[in-house]
């Protein structure tokens, strides 16, 4: 009898194998996606210096107030917007992009498309 492992168990191996591909640095640093059932989270990350650049995420109360749901596209679009701002500011303008085991598409190509409008290359 085959056994299939759990989605979050296939995600998470899926995101080990791109994870083994990319890493962020000061000079490019990385843009992790997060979803969950009922938020959508980003961070920009440099794995070098093991820290947290910038992060944004519908679980702040500045998106929830601008989104009527936080967890469907248009909740995507808002982080990603905020997630380009925020990098902005840190003077951050380019990233490797980190979909984090995720198919690309739905939510997750939204927050990616949202920053690339926003002003982050990737």
């Amino acid at each position: 009898m085959v056994k299939k492992a759990n989605r979050k168990a296939i995600r998470e191996k899926k995101h080990s194998r791109i994870r083994n591909r990319i890493s962020g640095t000061a000079q490019c640093p990385r843009l992790a996606v997060y979803r969950s059932n009922k938020h959508i989270y980003a961070q920009i990350i440099d794995d070098d210096a093991q820290t947290t650049l910038v992060a944004a995420g519908t679980i702040e109360k500045e998106i929830q107030d601008a989104v009527e749901h936080t967890d469907d596209i248009a909740a995507a679009e808002k982080v990603g917007e905020v997630i380009a701002q925020r990098a902005a500011e840190k003077g951050i303008k380019e990233v490797v992009f980190d979909r984090g085991g995720y198919i690309y598409m739905g939510k997750v190509a939204a927050l990616a498309e949202a920053a690339r409008k926003a002003g982050l290359e990737f």
